[in-house]
């Protein structure tokens, strides 16, 4: 999945950036409201973690802005403590969640997982297709109850195939959401990571869609 964090500090942002790439996220990152809009505007994100005391552009203006040319990805906004005005124009703009500073990384991170669950339209950690289960708030995947150990790459393509459970995604889409931009890619790179989770995994719920891509759905 790939995050963008919009944060002015630099040691904040420092730490957001290592707990969501720890946590097996891509992470892009702006430390300003131009350049944190532009990359919202422009780039596939699944979802933002967007502070609204921003320089340059504040975070309320970068949010209407984004609803208003209709970019529907969740946000985490963060607010300072006891600035309640803050919280209620950030949802006023849009916002889905939020966080208050300070905040221990681990809300962080559980409120983003339950962002990303919630814009794909599953209501609790375990994604199940067939005897295939993925807990996303552990990274625990199984079949038939037995434990299937994954890379970290193909843990990424599972688990986004598994939040767009019977959706046809395409290559490029894959690409987008699951690798880093300075990540080594070749022509068959996805078609080799798929290749691995079928062998892994077993049962066949991975299906190839002819010049389309990949999609993930039970066993007939």
């Amino acid at each position: 999945m790939r995050v963008l964090v919009v944060e002015d500090d630099p040691d904040l942002l420092r730490q957001l950036h290592k707990a969501l790439s720890d946590g097996g996220y891509v992470v892009d990152q702006a430390s300003d409201g131009e350049e944190g809009h532009f990359l919202g505007d422009t780039e596939p994100y699944d979802v933002v973690v967007l502070d609204l005391g921003l320089p340059v552009v504040d975070g309320v203006t970068v949010l209407k802005r984004w609803r208003e040319a209709a970019r529907t990805m969740p946000v985490l906004i963060l607010t300072a403590r006891d600035q309640w005005g803050e919280k209620v124009a950030g949802f006023d703009a849009g916002a889905d969640d939020y966080v208050t500073k300070p905040f221990h990384m681990e809300e962080v991170l559980a409120r983003v997982r339950a962002l990303i669950r919630r814009s794909a339209g599953h209501a609790t950690p375990e994604l199940s297709c067939g005897t295939l289960v993925v807990d996303t708030s552990s990274g625990r995947v199984t079949v038939d109850g037995s434990q299937v150990k994954l890379t970290a790459q193909e843990f990424r393509l599972l688990a986004y195939l598994m939040h767009h459970k019977n959706k046809v995604c395409s290559r490029t889409e894959l690409t987008e959401h699951i690798y880093d931009q300075d990540f080594d890619l070749d022509s068959n790179t996805i078609e080799v990571f798929i290749g691995r989770l079928r062998k892994k995994i077993g049962i066949p719920v991975i299906h190839t869609k002819r010049g389309l891509g990949y999609q993930i759905a039970d066993p007939d």
